[in-house]
């Protein structure tokens, strides 16, 4: 069974940086995606950053030059850094895994960002 469980989440001032990390345990293939979502109130859940097995990051334009997203194949762990904070980025992020070869996605319950202005 496959678990994402994400931790670093927080309330931060604008401006501040957060490092929200998640942990993957269980089997996955070789071929999996990984990234993070974000929703925010009243809002449908975004794409934040995605990364695959190889390492080609596709990052969102709201947070581009701002985040960065880096993962550990061996761990089986995905991280986001985020700098410079806005109050707009406030929101429940998600980790994610896209299981290429079986056709499976995972999520993890979410972690809390608060930016405060």
């Amino acid at each position: 069974q496959v678990q994402l469980v994400e931790s670093g989440g927080g309330l931060v001032q604008a401006g501040g940086s957060l490092r929200l990390s998640c942990a993957i345990s269980g089997s996955i293939s070789r071929i999996a995606a990984m990234g993070w979502y974000r929703q925010a109130p009243g809002k449908q859940r975004e794409l934040v950053a995605t990364i695959t097995t190889g390492g080609r990051t596709n990052i969102a334009d709201s947070v581009k030059g701002r985040f960065t997203i880096s993962r550990d194949n061996a761990k089986n762990t995905v991280d986001l850094q985020m700098n410079s904070l806005k109050p707009e980025d406030t929101a429940v992020y998600y980790c994610n895994v896209d299981d290429l070869i079986i056709r499976t996605i995972y999520w993890g319950q979410g972690t809390q960002v608060t930016v405060s202005s």
